[in-house]
């Protein structure tokens, strides 16, 4: 995900966030999550400037609302950016980046995680350096001063509060210190560069790894700047040629390699939220020889609110201590990676002389939770190369409940298409999960045994007949009607269910509740020269109210023969010779004009074309349009952008159509339209021009309160320029006595979970289905149906579908004026009572509606599981939104939260 996009909507005009990534502040034994923004100012004259901004975040930064400014570092010239490296540790390819940050008044660590992205934004910090020539005039950063306060923030700490300059920071690239000749093993960092940035291509003939030793002490250079970093891991340009020879490579990949068997262990546990209470060897590592790749994922590993709404968490240190001191003491291991996504962590391990043949790591995370983005339910994933086999690993968390397995369903495959990782070749597109020789997928899929009750369950259970009782199985029932893991094996359940017992103990549940046993967690695979050695759980452990589970794999992982890989690569060199002086490349396209029909609100269309290449390879790009900052407007997307075809070759291009709130006010109001024209070049050949187009039905998603309470009948029951008008229409403080006082549309949604939801359970913290949204939507908007009840949706989708609705007012409940004035009076409810005096009549209405519905599901807490802080969370930063382009403040979460909280303790 391209968190820039969260912390462009804090910055002013002429501020730019070229790129961002997610790093940990580490200070003694303190983690710290941060989001490290690199941002330009460009001034009307003069030079760019750029400094790095430091924010607070939640996991999933999406809009400014998510982020926090902590601090700000201008690049200057007296900046550095070291790496650094405790003594003892192996370097394992793939591993996170330890840097430290020095000025003369500020010294940060940071571990920043492996991969092209990180990659990237090193190379663009270097990029961003002033360098050190006389005549160029010292940055002055002047632009910085609106960050300043009275009262120091604890943001400012990297501020010269007597002079009023940022102090001063050296270089990070251009005349430093310079290792020799850094070049770790040709899969992994690719290229080796001059210190001025030039890139030099490695050779595809070195293909010899280098000695452990050689790495470790390459790595432990006291010497490696900023700079340095920047250049080894900087993303390689690669040439036609070069992609050409890889693509043949690919090709011809039996000829070179040979299968050898690496043991893999699996294992995935749901800690229901526990501290690791016993010695996890009876799960990792007995009865069993020393694996050569541990995979160990865990659900459920934090279940506080904390945990829940922001990222940090001291669970992950205590689990991942528990499971590196219950390794196989046979075989030293060392960490390759850990991704977290609040209670879902994954962990890699391998053994220390396998980490030569480790590269290409990359990690990332999809939360399918309440509106896309809560982490509560989703997937973590990483994915490695492995001499020359690629593998994947996959740990997810779906929805619960019996009833839900189609939400569970729709979870799998939003991991599945939303899961991308880049790849070290820039103009290749992200592989996703299914691109990968090897996959193995494990976690508590929360599929459950359907059809019997709890006492025949138990009794099966008893007679040991797994085989009768799996024929209930949710997960094969899916698996068999194809709509999960297709193509996807897992092996024979010969062990009782995982789920649910008594903690501490191997009692089935005897709560009030008494859920019936499931195989909730699993473990599947796919893939070629793949051998399941056990499958089995621990009875053993008695932490969770789950059982651990673990599976052991023989794999067949494709090692090189490096003196048939040579004679290979000759060969094809050989023959790239022949086609040198060869014509222009030229392709062929399917269409060239599209046109998407009724385009709805978050409702994904595509249209998709072929592109078939003739007798010279090409590499084709979608391009930018004079004054234009992307190839196409912001409701479209080509999939993939850029590529290579061989000769006689084809890809198919998918365009992809997707309204959401960004765009959706100004389709409705007639500012934008579907329109667009798509540049697609061929790198030595000439361009082709696509026309896109369609129509836009409008919808009250997007449309703003007052618009919406002017329309009494369905927005797409009024002509196109009534709706245009009343978009369009300026916000009046007082209202004329002609509309209504709150839009239909929130009532329909609000009476209807008043009605049929005030005692349901986990409302508003479990997602609905993506089809349930699109009728509700297209009821609101056609009023074809009477009520929401002949829908047949469910609680959580109306949830889900009034906060989204909430989400796309472009001019939130809360208006952006009175935002500030709301955060200065949190906790003093008099004073807040009086701002929200001051708001417009249909504003104000919608709040005390939304207040007086909140506090009666408030009255029915012991049935929903709601409080005030889970409410003040979630609807905090629907109903006050941090206004495009300002500053957020550090409190702001916690303000907002407490704004609204006041009024739902207090009578209106």
């Amino acid at each position: 995900m391209d968190q820039s996009v969260a912390i462009q909507e804090t910055l002013a005009e002429r501020e730019y966030c070229i790129m961002a990534v997610q790093g940990v502040l580490c200070e003694g034994d303190s983690r710290e999550s941060r989001l490290l923004g690199l941002v330009r100012y460009s001034p009307e004259r003069g030079v760019q400037e750029h400094a790095l901004f430091l924010y607070t975040h939640r996991r999933m930064a999406i809009t400014g609302d998510d982020v926090s400014l902590d601090q700000i570092v201008p690049v200057s010239r007296d900046f550095t950016l070291e790496e650094v490296f405790p003594d003892g540790e192996l370097y394992i390819l793939g591993s996170d980046v330890t840097v430290q940050l020095d000025t003369a008044e500020l010294s940060l660590i940071f571990q920043l995680p492996f991969g092209s992205h990180t990659r990237t934004f090193l190379q663009e910090v270097a990029r961003a350096c002033p360098g050190f020539n006389p005549e160029t005039p010292d940055p002055e950063f002047l632009w910085l001063s609106r960050y300043r306060c009275t009262e120091q923030e604890p943001w400012q700490r990297g501020w010269n509060s007597a002079s009023g300059t940022w102090p001063g920071c050296t270089r990070i690239g251009g005349g430093g210190s310079q290792s020799d000749n850094l070049r770790p093993d040709g899969k992994g960092l690719l290229v080796d560069q001059s210190f001025r940035g030039q890139d030099k291509p490695e050779s595809l003939l070195t293909r010899q790894n280098k000695s452990k030793s050689e790495i470790t002490d390459m790595v432990r250079s006291s010497t490696i700047t900023v700079s340095d970093k920047a250049h080894i891991l900087s993303m390689q340009k690669f040439g036609l040629r070069d992609t050409i020879v890889k693509l043949r490579l690919v090709q011809k990949e039996e000829d070179y390699t040979y299968i050898q068997n690496f043991r893999f262990f699996v294992g995935t546990y749901n800690v229901n939220g526990q501290s690791p209470k016993e010695c996890l060897q009876p799960w990792l590592s007995h009865g069993i020889q020393a694996p050569d790749v541990y995979c160990v994922g865990f659900q459920e590993l934090d279940l506080s609110k904390e945990a829940f709404f922001f990222h940090d968490t001291p669970k992950e240190e205590e689990w991942f201590k528990a499971v590196s001191e219950s390794l196989h003491p046979d075989a030293k291991y060392a960490k390759v990676k850990l991704i977290r996504l609040v209670g879902i962590m994954l962990l890699l391990y391998v053994k220390q002389e396998h980490a030569a043949h480790i590269s290409e790591v990359e990690a990332e995370t999809v939360g399918t939770g309440i509106m896309g983005r809560m982490g509560n339910k989703g997937g973590v994933a990483i994915r490695f190369q492995f001499h020359n086999t690629s593998i994947c690993i996959v740990n997810s968390h779906l929805a619960a409940h019996t009833e839900e397995y189609e939400r569970r369903n729709q979870d799998y495959k939003d991991i599945c298409s939303r899961m991308q990782f880049c790849q070290v070749d820039p103009s290749l597109p992200p592989l996703t999960i299914s691109k990968h020789d090897v996959i193995l997928w494990l976690g508590d899929l929360n599929y459950r045994i359907e059809e019997l009750d709890v006492e025949k369950v138990k009794k099966l259970i008893e007679e040991k007949a797994f085989q009768t009782l799996y024929a209930y199985d949710q997960l094969k029932t899916q698996v068999a009607a194809k709509a999960v893991f297709e193509g996807f094996t897992e092996g024979k359940l010969t062990f009782q269910p995982t789920y649910k017992y008594d903690t501490g103990s191997d009692k089935w549940d005897t709560s009030e509740k008494c859920r019936a046993p499931a195989w909730c967690d699993r473990i599947l695979w796919k893939g070629k020269n793949i051998t399941q050695l056990s499958y089995q759980s621990h009875m053993a452990l008695k932490t969770s109210d789950h059982k651990p589970v673990s599976s052991v794999f023989d794999i067949g992982v494709k090692v090189i023969n490096e003196e048939l890989y040579r004679k290979t690569l000759e060969e094809i060199v050989r023959s790239l010779d022949k086609m040198e002086n060869a014509n222009i490349p030229s392709v062929s396209l399917s269409k060239q004009e599209f046109f998407f029909q009724n385009v709805k609100y978050m409702q994904l269309q595509v249209e998709s074309f072929t592109i078939q290449n003739g007798q010279v390879p090409c590499q084709f790009e979608f391009i930018n349009k004079p004054d234009e900052k992307s190839y196409c407007k912001q409701w479209l997307n080509a999939n993939p952008s850029r590529g290579f075809l061989l000769p006689d070759s084809a890809i198919e291009i998918e365009l992809e159509l997707f309204v959401n709130k960004t765009m959706a006010t100004k389709l409705n109001s007639g500012e934008d339209k579907l329109e667009d024209i798509l540049v697609l070049h061929l790198d030595r050949g000439k361009d082709y021009f696509l026309s896109v187009s369609g129509n836009y039905l409008p919808s009250c998603f997007g449309s703003p309160l007052h618009t919406l309470c002017y329309m009494r009948e369905p927005i797409l029951n009024l002509p196109l320029e009534t709706i245009r008008q009343l978009t369009l229409m300026p916000l009046r403080t007082e209202d004329d006595g002609s509309q209504m006082e709150i839009p239909k549309e929130l009532q329909m949604m609000v009476d209807y979970l008043y009605r049929k939801a005030i005692q349901q359970e986990d409302l508003f913290q479990q997602p609905g289905l993506r089809l349930e949204f699109e009728h509700i939507r297209d009821c609101l908007d056609t009023g074809t149906n009477d009520t929401l009840e002949t829908l047949s949706a469910s609680n959580h989708s109306i949830a889900e579908a009034l906060l989204l609705f909430l989400e796309s007012l472009p001019e939130p409940v809360i208006c952006y004026s009175a935002y500030y004035n709301c955060l200065e009076c949190s906790g003093n409810y008099t004073a807040s009572k009086q701002v929200i005096s001051t708001l417009p009549t249909f504003h104000k209405n919608v709040f005390h509606y939304l207040m007086v519905f909140l506090q009666e599901l408030l009255k029915n807490s012991a049935k929903n599981h709601l409080d005030e802080n889970i409410l003040a969370s979630i609807f905090g930063s629907l109903l006050l939104r941090n206004p495009a382009g300002h500053q957020k403040l550090e409190t702001a979460e916690k303000k907002a939260q407490e704004f609204i909280r006041q009024f739902l303790y207090n009578s209106p």
